[in-house]
């Protein structure tokens, strides 16, 4: 089945609307099961390639190399494709380079809090140049998924608001190895800011809804997950990791929740989508 018609099936399902009791509940799970599957289409093409590749590279190229190469090529056919649009593409971009410099950052002399401990034709300053596209895996899903499960905001904060909470977060996560760590002060306010926010979403037939802090933590805990993945696999390795492998720490799922915030903010600036976000006055 080609990818436009899954969509489209999955965008109007041509199954009976009048399910109910265990059927609709089962029903409606598999559907929204099917569409974040689907939404995450970037997601699992790229860490296919992630389990796949071997550490050794493949023809004399370095695997950090074949990485790149694979997220190029999957971004592009996704354009090419009409799977994501131009304007899209350069949210995604976006990802890319506020998750590069993030990187940097983090890599650097000074902090090292992971490194990437294998060689690369495209490495700047030590980090690969594929590193960005982990982040913008997170923009393309939420993108995906924008779409597939016609996704409405309800109450969303002042756009100015919103988007001064996401330039806190990042700076927060340069700034706590010299004056302390704010997490925990940025969530209270995002607590506040979004405490009536709700995101409406149609799984099968029906719209149905959840408090937006939620889907913020839900997220940020399958890229938690996804980490865990990719530390397993050696792609990136933490201090505690260089001798043996072993989990993540829970507290980056905190991070990975605010870090899918500015996220969500950037995606909210989108001008098709901004029509779905309604802002009260």
């Amino acid at each position: 089945m080609k990818l436009h018609t899954l969509d489209e099936h999955l965008l109007s399902p041509a199954l009976p609307s009048d399910v109910s009791g265990l059927s609709r509940l089962v029903t409606e799970f598999l559907y929204f099961g099917v569409k974040n599957v689907r939404a995450c289409l970037f997601v699992a093409l790229f860490f296919g390639a992630v389990v796949t590749i071997p550490n050794e590279g493949i023809w004399g190229i370095p695997r950090y190399d074949l990485l790149l190469i694979a997220a190029l090529a999957i971004q592009f056919w996704m354009v090419w494709a009409k799977l994501e649009t131009v304007d899209e593409l350069k949210a995604i971009t976006l990802f890319h380079a506020v998750g590069f410099c993030l990187e940097l950052f983090k890599t650097s002399d000074g902090i090292r809090s992971w490194s990437y401990p294998d060689f690369a034709y495209t490495k700047i300053a030590g980090v690969p140049l594929f590193s960005g596209f982990m982040y913008a895996s997170v923009g393309s899903y939420i993108i995906q998924s924008w779409r597939l499960m016609d996704l409405r905001i309800r109450h969303h904060p002042s756009y100015w608001m919103a988007t001064l909470v996401a330039l806190v977060i990042y700076a927060n996560f340069f700034t706590h190895h010299y004056i302390g760590d704010y997490r925990w002060y940025i969530a209270a306010c995002v607590l506040g800011l979004y405490s009536r926010t709700t995101v409406t979403f149609r799984p099968y037939d029906r719209d149905r809804s959840m408090p937006m802090l939620l889907s913020f933590t839900l997220i940020g805990f399958f890229i938690w997950l996804a980490e865990n993945i990719s530390t397993f696999f050696g792609v990136w390795k933490y201090p505690n990791q260089l001798g043996a492998w072993s989990t993540v720490h829970i507290a980056k799922w905190s991070s990975w929740s605010l870090l899918v915030i500015m996220t969500i903010t950037i995606v909210a600036h989108l001008k098709h989508i901004k029509e779905r976000i309604h802002v009260p006055e």
